[in-house]
């Protein structure tokens, strides 16, 4: 008889964990089980002092995966505080296309290829995250204040968005 799918899943989980724990090309990416389930992990962002709006900040997220992983997409939710962001909830949750159900978009904003696909890996949805971070993506934002006041600072007529940014990553170091 076959395995469940959750088994194989978990497999699968406990080996790329694994491989993100050793990658030595991984820089500010640390994950690890919540109550050593292997679909729960609580992961570690150090974002780069490169990062315009977001350098130096450490935020503590949670992966979430099904029991149908790969097949299926996990979630990432930001845990407090969280980042002051276009693409993230003001929940927390993060909205971006890879972690989008594999399926046509039913309002025709992604295409199918941008959604979940199995060859996504938990590094590569991280790298994604900490891409999108650096560059943060408007055009179908999940916290619309953020979106704006994002677009007024990259047109050179607001400072409000950087302000909120610099606080939340001083909270993330317990400075505030």
């Amino acid at each position: 008889m076959p395995p469940a799918p959750a088994t194989g899943a978990a497999g699968l989980l406990a080996r790329q964990l694994k491989g993100i724990q050793q990658a030595k090309d991984l820089p500010g990416i640390s994950c690890g089980l919540v109550n050593d389930n292997v679909f729960e992990w609580e992961v570690m962002l150090m974002i780069s002092d490169d990062c315009k709006y977001y350098g130096g900040g450490n935020f503590r997220c949670h992966l979430s995966f099904p029991p149908e992983y790969p097949l299926l997409p996990p979630s990432l939710t930001f845990k407090s505080p969280i980042p002051f962001h276009p693409n993230i909830y003001t929940d927390g949750l993060l909205c971006i296309s890879i972690l989008h159900p594999p399926e046509d978009d039913q309002y025709g904003y992604e295409s199918a290829a941008e959604r979940w696909s199995p060859v996504q890996t938990p590094e590569t949805i991280l790298l994604s995250v900490v891409s999108l971070l650096h560059d943060p993506n408007d055009e179908s934002p999940a916290n619309v204040e953020a979106a704006r006041l994002w677009r007024e600072e990259r047109e050179g007529s607001g400072k409000e968005f950087r302000k909120r940014c610099r606080k939340v990553v001083r909270e993330s170091l317990g400075e505030d």
